[in-house]
């Protein structure tokens, strides 16, 4: 349990049931976690008969277009205005990372709370609740939504498996623990089905992403003494095949599972002017903290999982990390 001091679960109910209108929203560059997690708390909000709007700033991936209710992740546009009393933002660690749009289409909402298991949360928002030792953000929303005694309908477990199961990397991660395998169990019995909702989540990609990991493959480099795993991206081959923005999420399981390995490393030349690189870190091991790592370069994360957005080119992003890494294992 994160050690700040956390809103009740009790308290968050009672605003729940208090509230007259709601904003959910989550990270920009959303993954399982984000659009499972976002999905569940607005859909159980909406069977408490509350108005509520369901936001990202890059709205939603075409790989979760499948989760139900998806239909319902609005794209907030330059300029718009939402009228939300209150917002909630989850698995999102500081809240520049909601995007420009959405925070200036909320500027008006009179309440801010902030649902996250980041270990680097920054504690934003008027009330919060931070649990650092939880796998994904959709654990502590199955754990707020039982204390509220708000019904698990089959919709909102479906949007929760796949916001834990993609955290987890199919439940296989080290911060997997006995109480997600039990509320997986209790998802099920809530009616979801899934062997679908796995087919769905990893067996339905389009052609661009096996053509985009096999570049990336092509490009993988092995390096300090065979313990770090990393690929670069550039943003000529993204654009030679159509790349979306989700097509890369979870390829980095490819550079994890090399025997040996301890780090994996991705770097992706991101699109406009700035130049800018994203960074993405993966560890095998908690003595390599990468979220420490990451936050050399004004990024954070997890001990294990964490990311950046560095200053470019390409080459001297990588040597700069490369050199981060060196030191760590030194």
């Amino acid at each position: 349990m994160s050690l700040r001091t956390n809103t009740s679960f009790a308290e968050l109910a009672a605003r729940f049931r208090q509230g007259s209108s709601f904003a959910v929203l989550a990270h920009y560059r959303p993954d399982g976690d984000a659009i499972g997690s976002t999905l569940a708390l607005g859909l159980a909000l909406q069977n408490l008969g509350k108005p509520v709007r369901f936001l990202n700033e890059d709205g939603l991936p075409a790989n979760l277009a499948f989760l139900p209710g998806a239909h319902l992740i609005e794209q907030p546009a330059p300029g718009q205005t939402i009228d939300a009393e209150t917002v909630i933002a989850v698995d999102c660690a500081n809240r520049e990372r909601l995007g420009p749009n959405a925070l200036a289409a909320l500027a008006n909402a009179t309440t801010w709370i902030n649902l996250d298991h980041h270990v680097s949360n920054e504690g934003y928002g008027d009330l919060h609740y931070i649990d650092s030792t939880a796998p994904a953000a959709a654990e502590i929303i199955y754990d707020l939504l039982l204390a509220a005694q708000l019904p698990l309908t089959p919709d909102i477990a479906s949007n929760l498996y796949v916001g834990i199961s993609t955290d987890t990397g199919s439940f296989q991660y080290q911060s997997t623990t006995a109480h997600t395998y039990e509320i997986a169990a209790a998802l099920i019995r809530a009616g979801i089905h899934v062997s679908q909702l796995c087919q769905d989540t990893y067996e339905s990609y389009p052609l661009r992403r096996v053509e985009l990991l096999r570049h990336l493959l092509n490009a993988m480099q092995i390096t300090h003494q065979g313990r770090v795993a990393s690929w670069a991206l550039t943003r000529a081959f993204a654009d030679s095949i159509a790349m979306q923005p989700d097509d890369n999420e979870g390829l980095m399981d490819n550079l994890r599972s090399i025997q040996g390995v301890v780090v994996a490393a991705a770097f992706e030349e991101l699109p406009g002017p700035e130049g800018k690189i994203r960074l993405s870190l993966r560890s095998k091991n908690p003595a390599i903290d990468v979220g420490a790592i990451c936050a050399q370069f004004g990024g954070g994360g997890h001990r294990l999982a964490a990311g950046a957005r560095l200053s470019g080119p390409l080459s001297d992003a990588q040597s700069r990390v490369f050199q981060a890494l060196h030191e760590t294992f030194s």
